[in-house]
């Protein structure tokens, strides 16, 4: 019913172009997130997070730790079990430390765990230099740091010498590759392990691939004959990685939900404006035809303009979707690099979508027979 080309263009081709934006920017989101959510699964974390449980020391096992760990390790399809202050994802910190050259005024946060032997071998840690935790020396309150605390506190040579930690004098055995211990939205921060097994709340245990449910049965009834009325109740170390990222995958899921429901109700958009301008069009596509137009030509026609809709909503929406995009990954200190490919492969999905639910309406009406579309004449 509107009958200026202005309020044509804005109620119709508008909305299009508005459906189509959408569209593209929920595409752009879908690849985006999907690809820094399996970047982050994927990801070298510098420690080996599978097949690895946790559990609390509880119960009769705080009395005998070592004893239950003994028994433990003679377990079939059990590769190390040992103990830890906390898991290997998030953890204490404390800003109590000093060392030789340190500024009086200056406030250092350090990641720490405390360990018993065998913990860091168990899960896959690189060593720099130096020696991990050994049951050949009296390591009590001996130290491992990363490489960003080395860095942090600007050591040379650190091997050999000693922190003030609390009322402790620690020397330093060891520096380890830097690790992932908090999630992809943080770098890497400074982190001890100080060898003080009599700290350690929960108990780890690394089993074999293949049989992880017989093993854990037998742990179960180890776990039962030292803890009698206490629930064996662990967790499998890479689910703990993984609860740290439950809104992106929450993200991940809903964009794609929302990328299939944008391109539907486009397609419904660009179908009826499809419809309407074939029919408003009848006898110019009759007129044509009897000047010798092929049905091909017809087609070619209705769809260039239609593909200008688009290619306008590509012009808005690629930026915007850019914007948004880095914005997002920027939440991340570790993410993927934004391609060129991401927002290109977008734009042309639109654009064979479009093509498609276009060219079956323009076909459709290349075909009618002109003598129907000018008999009034």
């Amino acid at each position: 019913k509107i009958t200026n080309s202005a309020g044509e263009v804005w109620t119709r081709k508008g909305l299009v172009v508005f459906q189509f934006i959408l569209s593209i920017v929920f595409i752009v989101a879908v690849v985006i997130v999907y690809k820094q959510v399996d970047f982050i699964q994927n990801k070298n974390l510098g420690y080996d997070k599978e097949n690895v449980i946790y559990f609390e020391i509880e119960g009769e096992i705080k009395n005998n730790t070592q004893t239950f760990i003994n028994e433990l390790n003679k377990i079939p399809g059990v590769i190390k079990a040992t103990s830890m202050g906390q898991s290997m994802v998030g953890g204490g910190n404390t800003s109590g430390i000093e060392w030789e050259g340190k500024d009086p005024s200056e406030r250092v946060s350090f990641a720490y765990r405390p360990v018993n032997y065998d913990a860091m071998e168990m899960l896959g840690l690189q060593l720099r230099e130096g020696r991990f935790f050994s049951r050949d020396f009296n390591d009590t309150l001996s130290v491992i740091f990363n490489q960003a605390a080395i860095e942090t506190m600007g050591m040379t040579d650190p091997i050999g010498k000693t922190i003030q930690f609390g009322p402790y004098q620690c020397p330093i055995i060891g520096v380890i590759e830097d690790f992932h211990f908090e999630s992809m939205h943080t770098d890497v921060k400074p982190m001890f392990f100080i060898m003080a097994p009599e700290h350690a709340r929960k108990i780890m245990v690394k089993i074999a691939k293949g049989d992880e449910r017989e093993t854990l049965a037998r742990l179960q009834n180890v776990y039962s004959d030292f803890n009698p009325g206490f629930a064996f109740d662990f967790t499998f170390l890479d689910q703990d990685y993984q609860e740290q990222y439950k809104s992106e995958l929450r993200v991940s899921m809903l964009s794609r939900y929302f990328a299939v429901l944008a391109i539907v109700i486009s397609c419904l958009g660009l179908f009826g404006l499809t419809t309407f301008t074939t029919e408003r069009r009848r006898k110019e596509i009759g007129i044509r035809k009897v000047m010798g137009s092929t049905e091909w030509q017809i087609v070619q026609l209705l769809s260039t303009d239609f593909t200008k809709i688009v290619l306008i909503a590509m012009f808005v929406a690629l930026p915007v979707s850019y914007l948004l995009a880095k914005d997002w990954l920027n939440s991340f200190a570790y993410h993927i690099d934004l391609n060129l490919i991401y927002f290109a492969g977008a734009g042309l999905v639109v654009l064979v979508i479009t093509w498609l639910t276009v060219s079956s309406q323009a076909f459709k009406a290349s075909r009618v027979n002109p003598a129907s579309c000018l008999k009034d004449e």
